[in-house]
């Protein structure tokens, strides 16, 4: 697919996906929403994709949804056509028109099989920060200003951020930055949990991409891709014994795997392990266990 509003670069086992409206500080269209969820379909197919990378073209990460409808900017009926009715009149809430689509970008990334990288070189408002927080690791700039600005603009969370924000940050904070709709600093960012790490502008993408060979060149794919599911299903849990059985599962198949005897003997032999079990290919029979009603 040829992508009007990002860019696709693989290397080195390593997917950089750059939002490219760096004119309108990369605020996200329907256009990009589609385009990002494509972009994500491809890299879990592709085995040659270890680690995915999530930046800005230019100055900004991501300035939120694309105002240029004014007024009308958020109202469903008006942009996308009247809403379905039931037969009292009230709204049906089950109609995709009604679907928020930074909630579409956010679950696509959870439900990813690679594991995700946000380098975020500038600000990030409004579905600019939301789509992060299904990301695995977020880095900053220094240059990076963050904002859950729905407050201000009439507006709630969306992007699935009720679910994820106070997973990542705790419920005080979450609470706090959505009560004010402000926005605020990469430092403040970092105390509050929202970043791992903050780096001067130019050691953004070098940090990430260290950070990304790390785990595309020392680690099993298919390992990662189960840890990566289980653990942000795992905060969903109600009892760590979900944990224990899903991790007994993994254990299992993952302990007969070519992979695990190849990691034993790569650390006996003190030489780097070649893991060849491949994405999607490989994944384990019980995969993904979520869907089943009572996995034992």
């Amino acid at each position: 697919m040829v992508y009007e509003t990002i860019k696709y670069e693989l290397g080195e086992r390593i997917l950089t996906i750059t939002l490219n409206r760096p004119e309108k500080l990369n605020a996200c269209t329907a256009t990009m929403e589609r385009e990002i969820v494509d972009a994500l379909d491809e890299a879990d197919r592709d085995n040659d994709v270890r680690v995915i990378i999530v930046t800005g073209e230019g100055r900004a990460f991501c300035a939120g949804a694309d105002l240029s409808f004014g007024a009308d900017t958020f109202d469903r009926d008006t942009r996308r056509g009247p809403v379905k009715r039931l037969p009292d009149g009230s709204v049906d809430y089950s109609d995709p028109k009604v679907s928020d689509g930074g909630g579409k970008i956010a679950l696509r990334i959870f439900r990813c099989l690679k594991p995700v990288i946000a380098a975020v070189n500038g600000p990030a408002v409004g579905m600019g920060v939301t789509m992060q927080l299904a990301m695995d690791i977020r880095i900053a700039s220094e240059a990076a200003r963050f904002g859950f600005v729905f407050s201000r603009r009439g507006l709630v969370t969306e992007g699935a951020a009720s679910w994820f924000l106070p997973r990542v940050v705790g419920i005080g904070r979450a609470l706090e930055w959505c009560y004010t709709g402000r926005v605020f600093s990469a430092q403040e960012a970092l105390a509050g949990g929202l970043v791992s790490k903050v780096v001067p502008p130019g050691q953004l993408l070098p940090t990430a991409r260290a950070l990304a060979h790390e785990i595309a060149e020392n680690t099993a794919p298919v390992s990662n891709a189960l840890i990566r599911q289980m653990m942000w299903r795992m905060l969903g849990a109600d009892d760590p014994m979900e944990a224990h059985k899903i991790e007994s599962r993994g254990m299992y198949a993952r302990g007969r795997s070519t992979d695990a005897k190849e990691g034993v003997m790569a650390f006996l032999e003190k030489r780097p392990a070649m893991f060849q079990d491949t994405v999607p290919a490989d994944m384990p029979d019980y995969f993904p266990w979520w869907r089943e009603r009572d996995y034992k």
